[in-house]
């Protein structure tokens, strides 16, 4: 992908989300496109830990069904959503509402047209297995290092820990109930003004592709960047555009649907 300069991630992608939909003959059709917030049993079943933010009510999946194919993006400010693809490029991507519905949807064509996988989050006892598995990949990859953890995931927060240690684990997260706590001997950072100072003291960073929607993760990767740090990015959120970009994603429980 051609970088543009001063562009955010998602309008870098919108180019060539489009030159997809044209190519295949899907933007001028009147695909009809719905997005609409799941209840947290719809998006991921009934794992055994009630503590995931969607559990809780903070944070909600938005998902997108295009053609038969689907596409989730987890978001604070959801809204459904009908129209076209046509209406989906069209949006302006300055609010997580909007964000969130675009993301999804990349998602769902992105799986209609077998160009990704693992669009759907989850459930059950899944999320359990994904932390671990993420957490044995950090430690089978790079060793016992500073691990970064951006956006407070308590399954792999808690993975983490037991994996590296809780001196060697640092959280940051935007959610003010998280902020200033402590779990699983780790105190939770305010990611709108510590993420910085996180990245620059980790390894290795684990970082939300919910930070896609909530217009957070340009920041982040430009530190990442330019700190020379390694990364993984996680979940359902990310997937159509780390297919894009060529970011390196991990969700190892996801769904496709």
């Amino acid at each position: 992908m051609s970088e543009e300069s001063g562009a955010s991630i998602l309008e870098r992608t919108r180019s060539e989300f489009r030159e997809i939909v044209e190519r295949n003959h899907l933007l001028g059709a009147r695909v009809s496109v719905l997005a609409k917030p799941l209840t947290p049993e719809e998006a991921i079943g009934t794992p055994g830990r009630r503590d995931f933010p969607i559990v809780i009510g903070k944070e909600r999946v938005v998902e997108s069904s295009v053609l038969g194919a689907k596409g989730h993006a987890f978001t604070d400010s959801p809204r459904e959503f009908a129209g076209t693809l046509e209406g989906v490029l069209n949006l302006e991507l300055t609010s997580n509402q909007n964000r969130a519905i675009y993301v999804a949807t990349l998602n769902a064509v992105l799986s209609h047209l077998g160009l990704v996988t693992g669009t759907v989050h989850c459930r059950d006892e899944d999320p359990e297995h994904c932390a671990a598995a993420i957490a044995q990949l950090v430690l089978d990859r790079h060793g016992r290092v500073e691990v970064g953890l951006i956006g407070f995931n308590p399954a792999i927060a808690e993975r983490l820990v037991e994996a590296f240690g809780a001196e060697h684990v640092r959280i940051s997260d935007l959610n003010g109930d998280n902020v200033g706590g402590r779990r699983f001997g780790v105190e939770i950072w305010d990611a709108s003004d510590r993420t910085e100072e996180l990245i620059d003291a980790s390894d290795m960073l684990v970082i939300t592709g919910t930070s896609l929607v909530n217009d957070t993760f340009d920041r982040i990767w430009r530190r990442v960047q330019a700190r020379g740090k390694h990364y993984l990015i996680y979940g359902v959120t990310a997937a159509g555009v780390s297919e894009l970009v060529g970011f390196e994603r991990i969700c190892p429980r996801a769904r496709n649907v």
